[in-house]
């Protein structure tokens, strides 16, 4: 179970940057060679509002351009879109309107009608259980048969007899395509039911969470999909909750022999951000270092956890490769935004315990402005690499990903910082066709070698977690109990810590830490003190106070300090994504100093 902000969790962010002069280093790093272009898209409509192409126009908004799809061929790829200007019925481009699902061409060929794209849910007819906002994101996927395409809440396919045809095959049209709706239990996957889905490379298991605005918490779920032929949708079935609060074997930190704390990487999924390259683990993001959040891999049998990032600071949107050697990760690191509180490396994630998750989380977006760029990163831990260092900072990376099927390139989707002119106007003009705020990036890896992707062997249904019914009170998180404990370092040095529960000793209240001479990471030595408390009855009141006093040493030299009275951060954070803090943090490293965003921004 991951704590959000919800605002995060349900919109998107953005406008104006916290800017200290530059970002830490990151712990690995090579120079693998990019290539970039654009994938071609329908026209941007006009600013008079009426698209005169015959197969539509794309909406100039930012995020007028969604998620792209991974698609079983290398030469093409999946993406969501927000069509606008559409003449009315019974026009045949009337059907080119709103949120929908096109294929395009990667190679620089086109379709029979001279264009690279084709959609595949124009002009399709569906019942009231689709939700067809949601197919620009989450990420529309092929299934590995070639014949089905996961859009939005539903599993598409075309053809007089069934799945007869690929999408991408012009015997495809509107008139014989059906979207099947996707249910767990008695309703379809929207909503409270269900966000965030990904499917399997498997193409029978779907993984999703679920956002309780009670606690502002998020649980993962993992079933397999069945059709129902004779209510014409598929059921989500043998599902499980990837979360175990009461086995300790899944908690990040386990009580040992003499108030011994260890951190344990187990069931560390978080929010699910997807699969890996063979379906036998979920992607979530969850802490490995104090306020850093990073990209986990997490085994469905045993829920065992590896790191897949080290010091992201903060990421979510991500894909795997389908050789599974990649990661394609959108961090914070290196836009400056989350420095002042996550720029130190090597301090344990105790005080995350509390959690403060969601309120890192928070703080990664100004409205519009999203913070993320896009990281190659080595599934080996052996590359971190900012793959469009030194572009355009006006543009911002958002999500998600998707590789092409052969794993030399990736695909992603930019929006202008500021979004579509906001006013008082604090960006540059859109100079994509149109004025577009949004725009789609191939990054081609010419040295990476090419691969034929295969579907893995079907998972099992089983996993580590509880198995779960739609609309199931699931047990609540077990904190860690009240104490005194040690916290032995990585490599060297010990942290006393002090856990105090609230008065109804049903969940932490404040965690004291005291580090001497700790290393988790070789040549970061640290002193001091760090402490976070919370104080309120429900996320909607309550405020987290962050007193820190930490020294680093050794290869690297710096401090994380906090002002008189703290770093306080309250419900606005969780609830509308407005940073508004009471006091100050900053963190030093090597001479530069990183101070937080303004008030506001």
């Amino acid at each position: 179970m991951l704590t959000v902000a919800v605002a995060a969790a349900l919109a998107v962010q953005g406008c104006t940057s916290s800017s200290p002069q530059s970002t830490p280093a990151s712990p690995a790093s090579t120079n693998i060679p990019v290539k970039f272009s654009e994938l071609p898209v329908p026209p941007t409509v006009p600013a008079d509002g009426i698209c005169a192409s015959p197969t539509g126009c794309v909406s100039a908004n930012w995020g007028g351009l969604g998620s792209p799809g991974f698609y079983w061929d290398p030469h093409y790829v999946l993406l969501g879109i927000t069509y606008a200007g559409a003449p009315a019925a019974p026009s045949p481009a009337s059907v080119y309107n709103g949120p929908q699902v096109i294929v395009v061409r990667t190679d620089g060929t086109t379709f029979a009608d001279g264009n690279a794209w084709k959609c595949i849910t124009c002009g399709v007819a569906f019942g009231a259980d689709i939700d067809p906002t949601q197919f620009p994101y989450p990420p529309a996927h092929e299934l590995p048969d070639g014949r089905h395409v996961l859009v939005g809440n539903g599993i598409l396919e075309c053809g007089q007899n069934g799945a007869d045809y690929a999408v991408t095959d012009p015997r495809c049209t509107p008139a014989n395509t059906r979207i099947a709706p996707i249910y767990w239990g008695t309703k379809p996957l929207r909503g409270l039911t269900g966000r965030e889905w990904r499917l399997s490379p498997d193409g029978v298991h779907l993984a999703w969470d679920t956002l309780d605005l009670a606690t502002f918490s998020e649980v993962p779920f993992a079933g397999r999909l069945t059709y129902d032929k004779a209510n014409k949708r598929y059921d989500l079935v043998n599902v499980s909750a990837l979360y175990n609060p009461s086995d300790t074997r899944y908690a990040p930190y386990v009580v040992g022999p003499g108030n011994k704390l260890t951190f344990n990487s187990a069931g560390m999924v978080g929010e699910l951000r997807g699969w890996n390259n063979d379906g036998t683990a979920t992607l979530g993001i969850q802490a490995y270092e104090s306020d850093s959040v990073d990209a986990w891999e997490t085994s469905l049998a045993t829920g065992k956890s590896r790191a897949l990032t080290d010091h992201a600071e903060y990421t979510d949107p991500m894909s795997m490769s389908p050789d599974g050697r990649w990661l394609l990760a959108e961090e914070v690191i290196g836009s400056g935004r989350l420095d002042f509180i996550s720029g130190m490396e090597g301090i344990p994630p105790i005080t995350d315990q509390l959690s403060t998750i969601g309120y890192v989380s928070g703080i990664r977006n100004n409205g519009n402005r999203r913070f993320f760029l896009p990281w190659l990163v080595g599934t080996d831990g052996k590359v971190h690499q900012q793959i469009n260092k030194g572009a355009d900072a006006a543009w911002n990376t958002a999500a998600d990903p998707a590789w092409l099927a052969d794993s030399t390139a990736v695909v992603y989707t930019e929006n202008l910082a500021c979004g579509a002119n906001p006013t008082p106007h604090k960006c540059p003009d859109s100079t994509e066709p149109g004025g577009r705020n949004s725009r789609t990036m191939i990054a081609r890896f010419p040295t990476l070698p090419a691969s034929k992707a295969v579907a893995p062997p079907v998972t099992s249904d089983r996993t580590w977690g509880l198995p779960a019914t739609q609309g199931q009170q699931l047990p609540p998180p077990t904190p860690l109990p009240a104490g005194t404990y040690t916290v032995d370092g990585k490599v060297s040095g010990s942290a006393s810590v002090v856990i105090t529960h609230n008065a109804a000793d049903t969940a932490i209240a404040s965690i004291d830490v005291t580090f001497r001479d700790v290393v988790d990471k070789p040549g970061y030595v640290l002193n001091g003190t760090e402490k976070v408390s919370i104080v309120g009855t429900t996320p909607l009141n309550e405020v987290v106070t962050w007193n820190a006093n930490i020294t680093l040493s050794g290869q690297h030299t710096g401090s994380k300090s906090t002002s008189p009275g703290g770093f306080t951060l309250g419900p606005d954070l969780l609830l509308q994504n407005k940073f508004l803090p009471t006091g100050t943090m900053t963190t030093v490293l090597d001479g530069r100093t990183y101070t937080q965003p303004a008030s506001g921004a």
